[in-house]
């Protein structure tokens, strides 16, 4: 158990933000699988720039890494653009 009130304020707040990751982390998760299952070109280019944005903040806010992220839009991209019309 934590001895000082910061350190007890810092498992509070921990929680809190593991929490809010959590959650935003699986909704993109669910949006990149979106765009993976997606039959439709014109949807898929849709969903695209906002998944996109969405990979951004996550590697903005340090909850994936700066890389992953990259790799993450490059190989959603070469999807997207592999798809038939």
């Amino acid at each position: 158990m934590a001895n000082h009130k910061s350190a007890i304020k810092r498992i509070r707040s921990n929680d809190a933000k593991r929490v809010d990751n959590r959650y935003y982390a699986k909704t993109t998760r669910n949006a990149i699988k979106a765009i993976r299952t997606a039959a439709d070109k014109k949807e898929a280019e849709s969903k695209l720039s906002d998944v996109i944005s969405m990979i951004d903040k996550l590697a903005k806010k340090n909850v994936i890494h700066k890389n992953k992220a990259g790799n993450l839009k490059s190989k959603l991209t070469k999807h997207v653009t592999a798809l038939a019309k």
